[in-house]
């Protein structure tokens, strides 16, 4: 009989976009693999799906009931491992692991980004700060993928769990790469593009934390500065279409342009210059790095998850949050400057090869194999 484990998240699109090699790693190693979601999704590699009303704001009566449907599951079950995902589905899930434990069950928590952090808000850090430092007593491991994360947490944590930092939760390689000038203007042409324009890239789903209205209001500015200058916005969400008003009112639609949510996201990434990204705030930014692992160099916010992957003036610039004129002057560096494009898509490319999928999914694996081991 397979011995079983365990992933929990809030929804299935989260193993989709982020877990599926890791548990194609433990199939592979002879385990049965679960996991618990609100919703339903066919997912490979996984051998049972479970129902669980996780539901993500933290002020909702509904834990309850998800609680209970948890804990039934995982005393029923008898995993000899569980990782959660997730800010609330990963609260839960240690407080309905608390029995499991105490019979064995080894628990580590992947912090994808904490919802506190410098400059956080202070309701963030009232809530989420004190449950976490709590719950961290009642985990084996906390996996981090930056380091403002993971140095605030070994510090503050339970003593009777242990800490690790990885590079991320990986980008295939196989997928975002390089392709040569040539293949990249014949890419543009067949989407419509021009050549000869100086092509950005922002990647990232329509809400207020990923601030395209920054981008938006900078353009509007220095307009005049962007001549032969070309936005994409990829992505979808609840703002677009104010967004698309907003660019369409202002006349800068010659700069700005939407592009919907894209399958083909690295051929847009091969066919662009640079890579951008307004937002208030990231665990990681994994689209900076398929575009970085794409040749471009990248521009983006000062960030906790942005430090990770961009060496300022090596790789890409940092600029202050809400910094328009920084921004504007960031970008046009690299537009103008020939020399520096090139050295900057070299440091890209070298740096972007830490976050490769083999690479985090080794370490990951290390730490899986240390508490499978304590079994």
């Amino acid at each position: 009989m397979k011995l079983k484990i365990l992933f929990t998240a809030s929804i299935p699109i989260h193993y989709k976009a982020f877990h599926l090699p890791y548990l194609k790693w433990f199939q592979e190693q002879g385990y049965e693999t679960h996991v618990a979601c609100n919703g339903y999704e066919e997912l490979p590699y996984v051998d049972k799906i479970w129902q669980v009303d996780f539901i993500r704001s933290p002020f909702s009566l509904g834990h309850f009931k998800a609680l209970g449907q948890l804990k039934k599951i995982i005393d029923s079950e008898g995993f000899i491992l569980i990782n959660c995902h997730t800010p609330m589905a990963s609260v839960l899930t240690r407080l309905a692991s608390i029995k499991a434990r105490r019979n064995g069950t080894k628990l580590i928590y992947t912090a994808h980004g904490f919802h506190f952090f410098n400059g956080s808000s202070l309701i963030n850090w009232l809530v989420y700060y004190p449950i976490e430092i709590l719950l961290s007593k009642y985990t084996d491991a906390i996996v981090c993928i930056n380091s403002e994360d993971f140095q605030r947490i070994i510090k503050k944590g339970s003593s009777k769990c242990e800490y690790f930092i990885i590079p991320g939760i990986g980008v295939k390689g196989d997928r975002f790469f390089q392709i040569s000038n040539v293949k990249k203007n014949e890419l543009r042409l067949s989407k419509g593009f021009n050549k000869g324009d100086f092509m950005i890239i922002y990647s990232a789903e329509f809400i207020d934390r990923k601030n395209h209205n920054f981008i938006i209001n900078a353009v509007i500015k220095n307009k005049d500065k962007l001549k032969g200058v070309k936005i994409l916005f990829a992505g979808k969400g609840k703002l677009q279409e104010v967004l698309e008003n907003k660019v369409l009112k202002n006349n800068i639609q010659e700069v700005i342009q939407f592009i919907g949510f894209r399958k083909d996201i690295n051929e847009i990434y091969q066919l662009a210059d640079l890579g951008i990204s307004s937002s208030k705030q990231e665990g990681l930014g994994l689209n900076l790095v398929e575009e970085m692992m794409c040749g471009l160099p990248v521009v983006a916010t000062v960030d906790r998850g942005h430090k990770e992957i961009i060496d300022n003036n090596l790789n890409g610039f940092l600029f202050e949050q809400g910094n328009k004129t920084q921004f504007i002057e960031c970008v046009l560096k690299l537009k103008n400057n020939k020399s520096m494009y090139n050295q900057f898509s070299k440091n890209a490319l070298t740096k972007a090869e830490k976050f490769e999928l083999t690479n985090s999914l080794k370490e990951m694996s290390d730490i899986y194999l240390k508490y499978l081991k304590k079994q």
